[in-house]
């Protein structure tokens, strides 16, 4: 057993090679998004978002490699049968932590094509990271409250443009978008307060996944539905750099895109939305069935479990 202080020794030793590992990776990274930002040539910058995808795909395997060096978690992963690195895909997964985003990571590293996550507008303006997250081509989010909305209601579904404009680039090469659909992290009250119908669930929003369906048109090769359980409980990313995570079973289903998918309209279309929240609901139905069994077959108490922090 380990104890209390050298969990916490451990937890800096981890966080510390995390962070030398980043510094590493995206100072290559932020001297190529130089040039992609200086020379404004489509060709270009798509072959220079290529070069930055495999320092990204380096990144993510040295922090494997020092996940495995100063933990000892019981990976399971489930589904990664005929994944393909030269096609178009989007991921959906549950959301209880932080930690998703290691583990998505780690599963889908050279699997797929590097995963693009949606980010909010204002973090563009992060020194350094923000640049680097442009030249890495990850969607920026502008979300609007509902008060704003509300004084102004000109700006209505001006986020939901803006997701569609900054997936239309991903067109060109083989793109992986992922979407948190519950749109937050799952935590207790979370779950009571939207009087969700699932029991480990948040309802699905659909908008920013409608989008990207639309962006991506018909290149879209498949949805890959990812199902994450934490079997010793919610992690936070301190839990995971001082080794108190010991199991995550990871199920991955991939679904094929149904022709009218990629076709439709969301927003002017009240069949097709209609349509494609119905197809949502149903994916989070069986997601909640899967995840229900998974718990049931690990003998995981059914508690209220504390969010992460």
């Amino acid at each position: 057993m380990i104890g209390l202080v050298a969990r916490n020794l451990l937890g800096s030793v981890t966080m510390l090679m995390f962070v030398l590992n980043t510094v590493l990776w995206f100072i290559p990274i932020m001297i190529v998004s130089v040039f992609k930002l200086l020379i404004p040539l489509d060709a270009w910058r798509v072959m220079v978002s290529r070069w930055i995808m495999r320092y990204g795909e380096n990144w993510i395997t040295f922090n494997r490699g020092i996940i495995g060096l100063t933990q000892n978690i019981s990976w399971d992963f489930r589904g990664l049968e005929n994944l393909r690195r030269d096609q178009w895909y989007l991921v959906v997964s549950n959301h209880q932590s932080w930690v998703d985003i290691v583990v998505l990571q780690m599963v889908f590293n050279r699997r797929i094509p590097f995963l693009k996550f949606f980010i909010k507008q204002v973090l563009i303006w992060v020194p350094f990271l923000g640049l680097a997250w442009w030249a890495m081509d990850m969607p920026f989010m502008k979300r609007y409250t509902k008060e704003f909305l509300a004084k102004n209601p000109a700006m209505r579904g001006r986020d939901l443009e803006a997701t569609r404009k900054a997936c239309e680039h991903f067109s060109r090469t083989p793109t992986s978008v992922m979407n948190f659909l519950e749109g937050t992290r799952f935590t207790p009250a979370k779950h009571a307060s939207r009087n969700s119908p699932y029991k480990y669930l948040l309802p699905p929003r659909p908008g920013g996944a409608a989008f990207v369906v639309s962006a991506l048109g018909e290149s879209l090769h498949a949805l890959l539905d990812v199902s994450i359980v934490y079997v010793d409980g919610i992690p936070s990313m301190w839990d995971l750099c001082c080794r108190r995570i010991n199991r995550v079973i990871v199920d991955v289903r991939q679904h094929e895109v149904e022709s009218w998918l990629p076709r439709g309209d969301y927003q002017g279309d009240k069949v097709y939305r209609a349509k494609f929240k119905g197809q949502l609901r149903e994916l989070w139905r069986a997601k909640d069935e899967r995840i229900a069994q998974i718990r049931a077959a690990e003998g995981m108490l059914e508690e209220t479990e504390e969010s992460a922090s």
